[in-house]
């Protein structure tokens, strides 16, 4: 072979090389746009699954007072102020997964579960506070997204402001009830729930006493059992199979739940597992209805990073205080000054 060839051999070597280089960069380029496309479809559609509500703009300045929370600078990236939080469990059955789960008339929905959830400032501790359903309030005019606004009534179910005012008329009657200005509002309903419990692999949760309720379809013996979602579902709003099959009781069943759902999040360690962090995100945001301050992926995500110093030992648990109603055996009222002095310490 001539020198001229050989050049020409190598030169055509080279040249395959530099082809084989510039496929292999360009299959690179296509993945890396096809993932950042995946990425960027991923974090639209979760975004777009959240609803949420103009709570401030509907409520405006007739509120309890804003907690002072400092700014986030370059040093504390994150908000690290006190924060209060109207968590409701709603019993919608709209839609034929809630349907399936909840029963009934698929019109209406009402707060089947309602918890002001308090950070304390540095948001390294919490304190959850159930407010039992069946205690009788008084529940304040409420604005209409329609126009016009609600009757206010004295001796009310508390969970009939959300049956007739929804969101707004809640957070404002749990305002009203606790002095405690709502910073934010979450929604969850039945089948986010379940999905939610799902998508984590199920929950692990030991019941002191037998459980049988046909009302929810839970029957459980004492012990530890792991459930999935529908299972969960149920032994958040079973009531008739404990104790005197009222309110009361499903709120101790409840608790432990969160404290459970807690702990099971934190031994996943979601971000080693994408595709189980997306299924997550999207169980809960599938079904998830807020105040528009947290209607977005990265809002939720920099509330949730503004928690990560938060661990369930250090979420205490309780209930509002209660005694029964004179006027109704089966209804509940504040007990003050209890009630009031709880509240207090959550301004």
């Amino acid at each position: 072979m001539t020198r001229q060839e050989e050049q020409g051999d190598a030169g055509r070597r080279v040249g395959r090389r530099r082809g084989a280089l510039k496929a292999v960069g360009l299959t690179l380029t296509g993945f890396l746009v096809l993932g950042t496309a995946a990425a960027g479809y991923a974090y639209w559609h979760l975004s777009h699954n959240i609803k949420s509500v103009d709570i401030n703009s509907a409520l405006g300045d007739d509120r309890p007072a804003k907690a002072v929370i400092a700014p986030a600078t370059a040093a504390a990236p994150l908000p690290t102020g006190s924060l209060n939080i109207l968590v409701l469990g709603s019993d919608s059955r709209s839609g034929k997964a809630n349907q399936e789960l909840g029963g009934g008339d698929s019109s209406g929905a009402r707060s089947d579960t309602a918890m002001v959830v308090h950070l304390d400032a540095g948001r390294t501790r919490a304190t959850v506070v159930s407010i039992p359903r069946d205690t009788l309030v008084t529940r304040p005019s409420c604005p209409l997204a329609s126009g016009g606004s609600t009757a206010a009534a004295y001796g009310a179910m508390f969970n009939s402001a959300y049956a007739v005012g929804g969101p707004v008329c809640a957070v404002k009657t749990v305002e009203s009830i606790t002095k405690v200005r709502m910073d934010h509002y979450i929604e969850i309903d039945f089948s986010g729930f379940a999905k939610l419990v799902d998508a984590l692999g199920g929950v692990d949760v030991t019941t002191t006493q037998n459980i049988d309720d046909d009302q929810s379809h839970l029957h459980l013996k004492a012990g530890s059992h792991h459930l999935d979602g529908k299972q969960a579902l149920a032994l958040a709003r079973t009531r008739h199979g404990i104790g005197d099959g009222s309110d009361l009781g499903r709120i101790g069943l409840q608790q432990m739940l969160v404290k459970a759902l807690l702990e099971q999040m934190a031994a996943t360690n979601l971000l080693t597992d994408p595709a189980k962090l997306y299924r997550v995100a999207d169980a809960v945001t599938a079904s998830l209805t807020t105040d528009t301050g947290l209607d977005s992926l990265g809002e939720l995500t920099r509330l949730g990073q503004s928690l990560k110093g938060l661990t369930a030992g250090h979420v205490k648990t309780v209930m509002m205080p209660v005694v029964t109603a004179p006027s109704d055996h089966n209804r509940v009222i504040a007990n003050e000054p209890a009630a009031t002095r709880l509240w207090a310490s959550l301004r």
